[in-house]
């Protein structure tokens, strides 16, 4: 079987952010024959049409979604939605021809915040991954509280059942990309 490259995005920019810490998880639960690499957004700026010539580091993020077989979307919540940060690293990539280096591609989408641990903001990432052609797995969900303990001060997934859920939704990342390309 084909080794399967999966990236890593995460909308929260924070050094210590439980959203990080969730991608950290997911690849030190990768079932064998995949790999993750975790993009870094922190000097992608905003998509502006005016901007001729892209930056270095929205080439490396295009590049890095291209060779990527499927992508693992860490997403907060803010004010109800997704984080401008991982919404910015879309849209760069949806002005690419055909939307190229994310069409098509198999989705895992994980989330930790207040209450109910970024529901609203993921299922408003489901909406812009249909608009996307991109395929989000259905279930396993990663809906995780990051203010019960499940974490560690520096954002780093210390939750047994919540570490076992995010290895089960790798493994069906996994087969769904695997599904998708045939």
């Amino acid at each position: 079987m084909r080794e399967l490259k999966l990236l890593g995005i995460c909308g929260s920019l924070r050094r210590q952010s439980t959203n990080a810490g969730l991608l950290r998880a997911a690849m030190a639960e990768l079932p064998e024959g995949v790999t993750m690499e975790i993009a870094d957004l922190s000097a992608v700026p905003f998509y502006n049409a005016d901007i001729a010539e892209k930056p270095a580091a929205v080439r490396k993020l295009l590049d890095q979604m291209t060779a990527a077989d499927a992508l693992v979307l860490a997403c907060p919540e803010y004010n109800y939605s997704l984080a401008p940060a991982l919404k910015n690293a879309l849209d760069w990539a949806s002005r690419e021809p055909n939307s190229a280096p994310i069409t098509g591609k198999a989705v895992a989408i994980m989330g930790a915040g207040g209450g109910m641990g970024t529901s609203r903001s993921q299922y408003h990432l489901r909406q812009v991954c249909v608009f996307l052609d991109l395929h989000p797995l259905n279930k396993p969900e990663v809906f995780a509280n990051a203010f019960t303990g499940a974490f560690d001060a520096d954002g780093n997934l210390t939750d047994t059942k919540l570490i076992q859920l995010v290895a089960s939704q790798m493994q069906a990342l996994a087969a769904w990309a695997r599904k998708l390309q045939g």
